[in-house]
């Protein structure tokens, strides 16, 4: 299955080596305006160097560069001119491969800890002061440094916290410049590319737009496409990108699969076909999609069963618009709103452990007849709505709180069934009005509100004992959905919110704030 992906002048590679953080190594290359790309660390050199990047970062990881099997590099990755930059863990294996000295002699520095930079003129550390808080996690220290690079930095334990080599464009920290608790990260960082690496900032938002259009118009040619319209900002942005590509050759198709919030369906029929003019096709398939999750309660097969029902259901809307338009071309590609998170979470992106099937990715089913048309996938949801913004998206779409393609199929845990979905429904529009009317939109994330269909609990109401179903409030600060954290929310408008879905929703005697962070979990909980 092809899919178009425009291509950029400019890559850095993060080979990641298992680090928690190799996904926003990218993003904040992605904020100095470089385009960034994940691999994973098992990847031959000869294929990392095959991809022509513009600059390599090495990310950190877990391992001790001494443990038994622990991921290594080839040397051949520092000697072929192309600028490289070790953080952490890639730090520590760039001394040990070109013949510094690493201890692992329990020097451990986690946590907030005081840089020292003894070359203040240096490379990365230029216009920086020479007292700054970073960021460490780390278990094995760098003692001495490769021949021909110069100690630039150095903490209370660590002799060796930073070092450089300008005449090979090799550099290195021990800290994790990427964080926030590094005060001076995205500086040192930026330093690497501009000067170390001698990157423009040239990727903006109307490249984006610009390079994905001329990628769009030469993979569909003359041919039609439709594309999927799921009431999220993700394939809303992706249809007003193929339709400023191919015009009229593109019909969107919104399919009522009955999984929808309330009042969702007539809000994407109403704003999006006002703010694009874009031809809209309806399907009602709710009945077709129950039936398919009747009896199923495992989260990774409801995904599977909603993903292919999704494809049937366009493949029996391809056939009705070509008959609707005889004579015109066939209609052979499909477009998706697949992000880059949705990629690598599904493992195709940096070689790591699959976390979930995401619909646009694991979901799809082998036989699919169409070509995908994925103008997205490359990019974060900051950078989704930012395109959006750029081709003219009214805020009511391009601000919209991320909502998942499979619906609120993935928001019961449990069997999916219609009185359930109504009960959710109801629930989770309470939520959203009392967010709203507190003022809340814009600084929440997301708050999925999920119903534990398959767990019951005690309560009391109207004096008598009740066996009611619990709801769970996930409110999240994020700003890619990589990484989040749970929304500390006034206790007030939590009050108002468990009131009234306790006191208005039938069968539900419980509501409960999940405070979890992501990692270890997921915003979602299916």
């Amino acid at each position: 299955m092809a899919s178009a992906t425009p291509e950029t002048p400019d890559t850095v590679l993060v080979v990641d080596f298992g680090a928690q953080y190799a996904q926003l190594i990218a993003r904040r290359v992605r904020e100095a305006r470089i385009y960034s790309e994940i691999v994973p660390s098992t990847m031959p050199v000869a294929e990392i160097l095959a991809k022509n990047p513009a600059a390599i970062i090495l990310s950190g990881g877990p391992s001790s560069v001494y443990a038994e099997g622990a991921p290594a590099m080839d040397r051949a990755l520092f000697e072929a001119g192309v600028p490289v930059f070790g953080m952490c863990y890639g730090f520590q294996l760039m001394a040990q491969t070109l013949g510094g000295t690493v201890d692992n002699d329990g020097s451990r520095e986690y946590g907030r800890t005081e840089l020292t930079v003894s070359r203040p003129d240096s490379t990365l550390f230029e216009g920086t002061p020479v007292k700054q808080d970073v960021w460490m996690s780390h278990g094995d220290a760098c003692s001495a440094a490769p021949e021909g690079f110069i100690v630039t930095a150095a903490t209370d334990g660590v002799p060796v916290a930073a070092f450089e080599n300008d005449a090979k464009k090799l550099f290195g920290v021990q800290h994790h410049p990427e964080v926030m608790h590094s005060t001076y990260g995205q500086q040192v960082l930026e330093h690497f590319l501009y000067r170390g690496a001698g990157l423009k900032p040239t990727w903006t938002t109307a490249s984006v737009v610009e390079e994905s259009v001329a990628a769009i118009r030469e993979q569909v040619g003359s041919k039609r496409a439709i594309c999927g319209l799921s009431g999220g900002v993700d394939s809303a942005v992706a249809a007003a990108l193929v339709q400023k590509a191919i015009g009229d050759q593109l019909t969107c198709v919104y399919v009522d699969h009955g999984l929808m919030r309330k009042g969702e369906s007539e809000q994407v029929e109403k704003d999006f076909v006002a703010a694009t003019g874009v031809q809209l096709k309806v399907v009602e398939a709710e009945e077709r999609f129950l039936s398919a999750l009747a009896g199923v309660s495992d989260p990774e097969e409801k995904r599977k069963i909603i993903g292919r029902e999704f494809i049937r259901v366009f493949e029996q809307a391809q056939a009705e618009i070509v008959a609707e338009a005889p004579g015109d071309q066939p209609v052979e590609f499909l477009v998706q709103g697949t992000l880059y998170p949705d990629v690598v979470e599904s493992g195709g992106g940096t070689g790591t452990a699959n976390i979930k099937s995401h619909h646009n990715v694991g979901g799809l089913p082998e036989d699919l007849e169409f070509q995908l048309v994925e103008p997205l996938r490359r990019l974060f949801k900051d950078e989704v709505r930012m395109v959006g913004k750029q081709l003219g998206l009214p805020d009511e779409i391009v601000q919209r709180q991320p909502f998942p393609g499979p619906g609120l199929g993935i928001r019961i845990v449990g069997e999916v069934t219609k009185e359930r979905l109504d009960l959710l429904r109801d629930a989770d529009a309470i939520a959203r009005e009392e967010l709203t009317a507190a003022g809340l939109d814009t600084e929440i994330w997301q708050c999925p509100v999920v119903l534990l269909a398959d767990v019951r609990s005690v309560g009391v109401q109207g004096d008598g004992r009740t066996y009611g179903h619990p709801i769970v409030l996930r409110p999240v600060s994020s700003e890619d959905a990589m990484t989040a954290d749970w929304t500390r929310m006034p206790y007030d408008v939590l009050a108002r919110i468990s009131t009234r879905i306790t006191n208005e929703v039938a069968d539900v005697n419980r509501v409960v704030l999940d405070v979890t962070s992501k990692p270890p979990g997921t915003i979602e909980w299916e």
